[in-house]
């Protein structure tokens, strides 16, 4: 493709896309057979689509077709499957690859990795999928994140092949071939009590420049990752999932395949949770009469007002534990190890986490590294009574 041909497929409706409503309004049929609405947006982001009012904007065209394709009308079925709502596109205003949320692979992502190349994804072939995951590695993404990107293209052109849209899955590669097998155990920290209690209290400190809204929310995410959610479950709970229960504060946790479950919350959860929406409400000056009532607004927002996404929560982590680079995950990790030692049934575990198999549960507490205890590698070690020195 030469230089003009390139900047006029950039400056088309979707870069790269001869007949861009097709391909969207196949996109929003394959997610919208998620029953989970946070499910959606996630797997919308991953791929660098627009999951939100304000990055439809820069999308919308305003015009009803584009060389006979219903776009209008695709965008309008797709922000609904993602819960935007469209807003009018500027007249004139210059057309861009899909907005994708901010972050470090935010040019990686694949539709933007697609619309930067001229390559159309319905046309894509393995190759490009293997040019394209070698520049993640390229920019350092670990192989958990090409794994999860990759896996979420693959699922993708499964229904895309499935329609006639793509002639076949060029995302059905060999993970093992490609070095994203996942291990026989788990690379996931494994986090103490104490390294947690530290991360709280980390959280809970004031430091330079933080507001007390700032800390309050800190201690909130780090208080509520210690209940077993994931990442996407955090970021897409309402204040109205805080209730209470049984006479317990519990959370109405949305979870995958679109599964709601009620996780409890252990009084430290609940203190940290409390204390970050009442200085919010002060903040905001609401009244004490009415700070019950946007149970529809997001439980943890941005100092913009805008809901906690996977970034934010990643920068956060990052912050409070810059000697050791923490994932989320392991904090849900650090529930299932901790619960199954403390004596709690796997059954019980299951639910409270959100594994669709007992079998999961087990086999995240199976490989994750042991506690010392429960090694005999003391006993050993006594009984050959090697010098030390």
């Amino acid at each position: 493709m030469t230089t003009g041909e390139l900047t006029q497929a950039i400056d088309g409706l979707w870069p790269g896309v001869d007949r861009p409503g097709e391909l969207l309004a196949q996109i929003a049929e394959w997610l919208g057979g998620y029953g989970n609405r946070a499910t959606r947006r996630t797997y919308a982001e991953g791929l660098g689509l627009p999951t939100t009012a304000a990055d439809l904007r820069e999308w919308i065209t305003g015009r009803e077709n584009h060389e006979g394709d219903d776009w209008a009308l695709a965008v309008t079925r797709y922000a609904a499957v993602v819960g935007a709502t469209p807003v009018a596109y500027p007249p004139g205003a210059r057309h861009a690859p899909p907005p994708a949320p901010r972050g470090r692979f935010r040019h990686l992502h694949w539709f933007r990795w697609c619309a930067t190349h001229g390559v159309d994804p319905r046309a894509a072939t393995s190759t490009h999928v293997k040019s394209w995951l070698d520049a993640l590695t390229s920019a350092d993404a670990a192989p958990a994140t090409r794994d999860r990107m990759l896996a979420t293209v693959k699922a993708l052109y499964t229904h895309l092949a499935d329609t006639g849209l793509a002639a076949g899955n060029p995302a059905a590669l060999n993970r093992r071939r490609l070095g994203l097998s996942t291990p026989s155990t788990s690379s996931t920290v494994v986090l103490t009590t104490d390294q947690v209690r530290d991360l709280y209290a980390a959280a809970k400190a004031p430091r330079r420049g933080a507001s007390a809204l700032d800390t309050a929310r800190a201690a909130a995410v780090v208080a509520l990752f210690t209940l077993g959610l994931r990442v996407s479950e955090l970021c897409a709970l309402d204040r109205g999932d805080l209730h209470v229960t049984r006479g317990r504060r519990a959370l109405r946790v949305h979870g995958k395949g679109g599964k709601t479950r009620v996780v409890y919350l252990h009084k430290a959860a609940e203190q940290a949770v409390s204390d970050y929406l009442r200085q919010r409400d002060t903040d905001a000056g609401t009244t004490p009469a009415r700070r019950g009532a946007p149970v529809d607004t997001p439980l943890l927002v941005t100092r913009t007002g805008h809901r906690f996404r996977r970034q934010a929560v990643w920068q956060l982590l990052r912050r409070l534990s810059a000697d050791t680079p923490l994932h989320p995950h392991a904090l849900r990790h650090f529930y299932v190890t901790t619960a199954v030692e403390a004596g709690a049934q796997l059954v019980h575990v299951q639910t409270d986490v959100g594994h669709s198999s007992i079998d999961t549960t087990e086999q995240v507490y199976n490989n994750a590294a042991r506690d010392p205890s429960r090694s005999a590698v003391d006993l050993v070690g006594d009984a050959l009574e090697l010098p030390s020195r």
